[in-house]
């Protein structure tokens, strides 16, 4: 979404060092034993943390992190560096710019992070000795690292998207943003249904904030299967978040323009928490698998460090695989057209606007396609296949009970998700593709997020449990 009536660059020239020629084989030699210095060094010592089992603390766990972190910080310039040296071919493409300007800001921010993270550790273990096991336990470990991989992430996508706006070609038209036509709806008709999605949007935030509510107040919902339902929750709110206000904003504004800044942004919020969705559900078809299959085990399976690291690799596959479709799409150019027959920024809307070649675009979102929604629909096919087979083995009917009770509201959050996705799929490829596709976006960004607090309040005893038990608090108080 470049600029147009401007100088094009292509990429850039990279200098190099000030070295005279006469001297290059000295200092390629001696950079070429520091990197791999740094390389053979810090992978010796993640080898050491991770086989011998006296390492396995948190100290020694953050500083695994911290040599990953110095490999990769060094890895994305001094190899180009290197290779500049012995080469007259100095130019850097535009693409290989912004990437290794992202991943330097990325492990750069993280080196700064876990080093804080390590200093808070060595204050606990001196400050407070005694306690130090129970402060500095396995999840908070975990959330400490995933926290800083995130702040990193975050951090270098917010000036990378920025330097892109920057970096526009030019002698193109000038997009400044688009018109979202939003939902076909008549103007007599408006009212109804602005309050019916308003109703469904107030229903879906109080609904899924009732449920985090209700896991944090009660302890006996402290377990895997909740705190993976509640950061459920959170997502559920938050991508209806994403798109839903806006339209409700637009079926009553004549203004139904989005500038360029805030479609990006829509859009990549929009691609992160449908990705963790699809995530979380896989994560919580996992942890029924083991629930049911292996329930002897099953404390000892899904420890508190399992399951933080299953949520935080959730985020960060999200919020890695989002900047992959926004950088792409930030390269493409836009011609006069600047009508989306939407209601939000839609991907592929995007690219059928774009006047630019955008076969790169479409072979990304096929593959993290793949892998962002085929691989943990497949991972939960999987484990409902041996929960069934398991359920099968049973031979009474109190343990059948038990176990279609168990996962029986997230085969429905299941069900009612992946369908809307492939009623999506079906749609597109009919001839008034629009509107039903439309209204499949409908059922998964507003209905669904709607509909899961009431399947798993209603068929949930611990969480209709919990609901009574806070009510009746309330009245206690109140009386």
């Amino acid at each position: 979404m470049r600029r147009e009536n401007q100088s094009s660059v292509s990429g850039f020239l990279l200098l190099g060092l000030p070295i005279r020629p006469e001297q290059q084989g000295v200092f390629f030699a001696l950079f070429l034993g520091m990197y791999l210095t740094t390389v053979l060094g810090n992978l010796l010592i993640i080898l050491l943390i991770r086989l011998d089992s006296r390492l396995h603390t948190p100290m020694y766990f953050f500083l695994s992190h911290l040599a990953f972190t110095d490999v990769s910080f060094a890895s994305v310039t001094v190899p180009k560096m290197l290779r500049d040296m012995h080469s007259k071919d100095k130019f850097i493409s535009y693409a290989g710019c912004i990437i290794q300007m992202y991943f330097f800001i990325v492990f750069g921010c993280l080196d700064n992070l876990l080093l804080a993270v390590m200093a808070y550790d060595r204050y606990v273990a001196i400050c407070h000795p005694l306690r130090y096991t129970i402060i500095m336990r396995e999840g908070l470990c975990m959330l400490l690292v995933a926290g800083s991989w995130l702040v990193s992430c975050g951090n270098a996508l917010l000036h990378t998207l920025l330097l892109a706006q920057l970096m526009r070609r030019e002698n193109q038209s000038s997009v400044s943003g688009f018109l979202l036509l939003g939902l076909p709806i008549r103007p007599e008709q408006q009212g109804v249904f602005f309050a019916l999605f308003l109703g469904m949007y107030l229903t879906t935030v109080l609904g899924n904030l009732l449920i985090i509510l209700l896991i944090r107040l009660d302890s006996r919902l402290h377990t895997p299967m909740y705190f993976f339902l509640s950061h459920l929750a959170f997502t559920d709110v938050s991508f209806s978040s994403v798109t839903v206000p806006k339209m409700l904003r637009d079926m009553y504004s004549k203004d139904k323009f989005i500038p360029y800044a805030g479609c990006i942004l829509q859009m990549y919020f929009f691609l992160v928490f449908g990705c963790l969705d699809n995530l979380l559900l896989a994560v919580m078809a996992y942890d029924r698998y083991v629930a049911i299959c292996h329930p002897l085990h099953y404390t000892t399976i899904m420890r508190e460090g399992l399951c933080v690291l299953l949520v935080a690799g959730s985020w960060l596959v999200s919020c890695g695989s989002a900047p992959l479709h926004i950088l792409l799409l930030a390269q493409l150019s836009f011609c006069a057209d600047n009508i989306i027959p939407y209601f939000f920024c839609d991907l592929p809307l995007l690219l059928k606007l774009s006047c630019s070649n955008t076969s790169v675009n479409e072979i990304v979102i096929f593959t993290v396609g793949a892998l962002v929604v085929i691989f943990p629909f497949c991972a939960i096919l999987v484990s409902y296949g041996r929960i069934g087979a398991s359920i099968l083995r049973v031979s009474s009917t109190t343990g059948l009970h038990k176990a279609l009770s168990t996962c029986g509201s997230h085969l429905s959050v299941v069900s009612l998700f992946y369908g809307t996705i492939l009623a999506l799929y079906y749609s597109s490829s009919l001839s008034d593709s629009n509107n039903k596709a439309m209204i499949a976006s409908l059922i998964y960004t507003a209905l669904t997020p709607m509909l899961n607090p009431f399947i798993y309040s209603l068929r949930n005893r611990d969480i209709k449990l919990a609901l009574g038990i806070l009510f009746r608090n309330n009245i206690l108080v109140t009386k």
